[in-house]
C-alpha cells in the first residue's frame, strides 16, 4: 500500500488512481487533489482530460527537474455545478524550493467535474537551517536537503 502523494491519508488506490484511470471525481477537492498527484507523477494526459476544454492547452509539457512534495488545501467550496478550490503546493527544483499558491476554478459537466481556471502566484521558499525540511522528510533542513 503506497500512501497517495496528494496526502489525503489514505493510499493510492484507493485515492487519486481511480480518477487516473478514468472515474468522476466527487468534488472540486478531489479533483485537485488528483491533479496535483498527475503532476508529481508526470500524468499529463490526465492533466489533459481533467481541464475544461475551454481552457485546456494545446499541447502539456512538464518539467522533469520539477519534484512535487506536498499539498495543502487551504479552502474548498461547491455551489451546484461550480466549485472553487485555495491550494498551496511545494516543489522543488534545481534552483531550489517554491511554494505556489493558487486559487482554482472547477466546473461540472455530464458528471464529471473539470479544473476551468486559477489564479496562481509562485513564492521562493528559503527555509532555514534549524527549519523542518520542506522535502517531508520530518528532518531538519540542515540534515536533509540544507
Amino acid at each position: 500500500m503506497t500512501a497517495c502523494l496528494c496526502q489525503s491519508g489514505l493510499n493510492y488506490a484507493q485515492c487519486c488512481q481511480p480518477l487516473h484511470q478514468g472515474h468522476a471525481a466527487s468534488s472540486p477537492q478531489a479533483l485537485m487533489r488528483s491533479r496535483y498527484c498527475a503532476f508529481a507523477l508526470g500524468k499529463t494526459d490526465y492533466l489533459s482530460a481533467s481541464w475544461h476544454h475551454s481552457q485546456r492547452p494545446a499541447s502539456l509539457s512538464l518539467d522533469p527537474n520539477e519534484q512535487w512534495l506536498a499539498l495543502e488545501i487551504m479552502s474548498s467550496e461547491t455551489n451546484g455545478d461550480t466549485g472553487a478550490v485555495h491550494f498551496r503546493a511545494t516543489s522543488k527544483d534545481r534552483n531550489g524550493f517554491t511554494i505556489l499558491e493558487e486559487r482554482s476554478r472547477f466546473v461540472r459537466e455530464q458528471g464529471h467535474w473539470f479544473y476551468l481556471d486559477g489564479t496562481p502566484s509562485s513564492t521562493p521558499l528559503k527555509p532555514g537551517r534549524n527549519d523542518p525540511c520542506p522535502c517531508g522528510s520530518a528532518k531538519k533542513f540542515k540534515k536533509c536537503c540544507g
